[in-house]
């Protein structure tokens, strides 16, 4: 397969690997009906950070992504600020990227690389990502996409109508249209599992085409015509009705089967003569029979996903009147990415959250069908320039979802965390340390590349955890502790001792037992003999990190 090459492309293609896993801190005066959340999260700070903390919950767990990044235009004015350990990168940090950059592209493309490779990591088998996108790096993206993700699993590339109205001012043509590319984690292939799309429900207007006019049992159906255009003289023959009128298909056409065939299809009632019982006979197609919606298609219109002013004025009414955002999506249009990619209880995720519109759907979604989807948003705190004192996060993401659940009356709310401290060994020796079940999610995902089972922010049930005990969790071969302590005094003094190994070894017959502690007091032959692995905390921790 053709690959792409690019400025730093050596450097960053595996830069996601050594980026430290960091804490998430909850703000509860930020978060909204927490106790309604169901799961959805909306975190402030960098995304790049954010997807890495999410990795211990939510690897493997992420059914559908929806991410919106820059276009590269010229004109957003976004910076580079990855901590990439190289001089050419450095050179890049903290500069605006403007249209007369020559190496724009490249740095467009060494931004999004270890993004997608951490959203790959966080999609479920079953799971899809779609990527708005325009002319600017659509070609970039196509290619550096079948890198990360395989050139297998393209999907497709959905056009979106984006204006209603052409731009007469425009030098060659107007700008219509955006583009929307899609990739699944694992198309299916055979008998093997991936990423099934689902149909789009049918319209009102669709559902009404069909009725019931001789009160068939079979319930609603439509018509249609029993005469095809490919003439055979087999299939040209007269039908008699039930008034007693003899029919015949229209010169150069005939019927489109044999006599044997129709005659069985009008003794099932499946032949339409109308009401008189003496009209050219149609065929009943029953809408109990027909596939439950429709194929989706690649190009998607304004009058049915919404476009962009839409999109503004969906804000203005939530914000009374303040054009809040520069470049929101619909809600219909996020909305269709959804009804195709996601069931009842998906978790949906969207790391470029602008102005929160994934969130909105999402609810917006639910309120309709009765489910249970949850949504995580991440958005960097940055100021616009027309708004330089505001934390977009805060003051457009996070109130943007919470006046549309008061507008609205969604039953939902949503948790507000910002991005913390790092978890590495640097931090750890600074004295900056992370709760006990911050670190032992972390740790359990490193030993096992699973996730412990946790309460919202996360999913499922965290009780497990016991920091008394130091248990961490368990498969079915292993049982892994962390003897540890926020407190950075009483960490010193901790260490993996005979009598913390009689205790473990007690409780885990059988067992393979994994302790992560500051320090180990035991020999390496007793250790072998009871099937014990020390890791050590934060030393050895991090190498396995930069490992994984």
């Amino acid at each position: 397969m053709p690959t792409l090459q690019f400025k730093g492309k050596s450097v960053i293609w595996n830069h996601h690997l050594s980026v430290p896993y960091h804490t998430l801190e909850e703000d509860k005066n930020l978060s909204f009906q927490a106790e309604k959340g169901e799961g959805n999260l909306i975190i402030e700070g960098d995304n790049l950070l954010a997807l890495k903390a999410l990795l211990p919950q939510y690897s493997g767990k992420v059914k559908c992504i929806y991410i919106d990044p820059p276009y590269n235009t010229g004109n957003e004015s976004w910076v580079y600020n990855d901590n990439v350990n190289s001089p050419l990168i450095n050179d890049w940090i903290g500069k605006e990227v403007g249209v007369d950059d020559l190496t724009r592209h490249d740095k467009w493309l060494c931004m999004m690389v270890p993004r997608l490779k951490l959203l790959r990591d966080l999609l479920s088998d079953e799971g899809v990502i779609f990527i708005s996108i325009d002319d600017n790096e659509q070609h970039h993206l196509r290619q550096v996409g079948d890198e990360v993700f395989g050139e297998e699993n393209f999907v497709t590339n959905i056009i979106w109508q984006k204006k209603f109205s052409p731009q007469n001012d425009a030098k060659y043509f107007s700008d219509m249209h955006d583009f929307i590319v899609c990739y699944a984690k694992k198309k299916i292939n055979g008998s093997a599992g991936g990423w099934i799309r689902n149909l789009l429900p049918r319209t009102t207007e669709m559902a009404e085409r069909y009725s019931n006019p001789d009160d068939d049992p079979r319930g609603p159906w439509t018509s249609s015509d029993m005469t095809v255009k490919t003439y055979s003289k087999e299939y040209d023959y007269p039908i008699k009705t039930p008034s007693g009128r003899v029919a015949h298909p229209p010169k150069g056409r005939c019927w489109f089967s044999g006599k044997e065939a129709i005659t069985g299809l009008i003794k099932d009632n499946r032949v339409w003569f109308g009401e008189s019982g003496g009209n050219v006979p149609r065929l009943k197609t029953f809408l109990s029979e027909v596939q439950e919606g429709l194929v989706p298609v690649t190009i998607w219109f304004h009058e049915e996903v919404g476009h962009n002013q839409e999109a503004k004025q969906e804000l203005k009414e939530l914000f009374g009147g303040e054009s809040a955002f520069d470049s929101p999506k619909p809600v219909s249009l996020i909305k269709r990415v959804l009804q195709l990619a996601t069931s009842k209880d998906s978790v949906v995720l969207d790391s470029y959250a602008g102005s929160g519109t994934t969130m909105h759907a999402v609810m917006d979604l639910n309120e309709d069908d009765g489910g249970n989807r949850k949504c995580i948003l991440v958005q960097m705190a940055e100021a616009t320039d027309k708004e330089p004192r505001k934390n977009i996060c805060k003051d457009i993401t996070q109130e943007r979802i919470r006046r549309a659940i008061k507008k609205n009356e969604y039953k939902s709310g949503f948790r507000y965390f910002r991005v913390g401290e790092a978890v590495d060994a640097e931090t750890m020796l600074s004295g900056k340390l992370p709760t006990f079940s911050q670190l032992a999610k972390y740790v359990y995902y490193l030993c096992t590349g699973s996730h412990v089972q946790s309460e919202i922010p996360f999913t499922g049930d965290e009780k497990k955890i016991d920091e008394r005990s130091y248990f961490v969790g368990s498969t079915s071969n292993e049982r892994i502790y962390l003897v540890y302590d926020k407190d950075y005094d009483k960490l010193t003094h901790l260490a993996l001792n005979l009598d913390l190994a009689k205790t473990f070894l007690k409780e885990s017959p059988g067992k393979k037992i994994i302790v992560y502690a500051p320090a180990c007091f035991l020999d390496e032959e007793y250790m072998a003999e009871k099937r014990i692995e020390f890791v050590s905390v934060p030393y050895n921790l991090f190498t396995k990190s930069l490992n994984r």
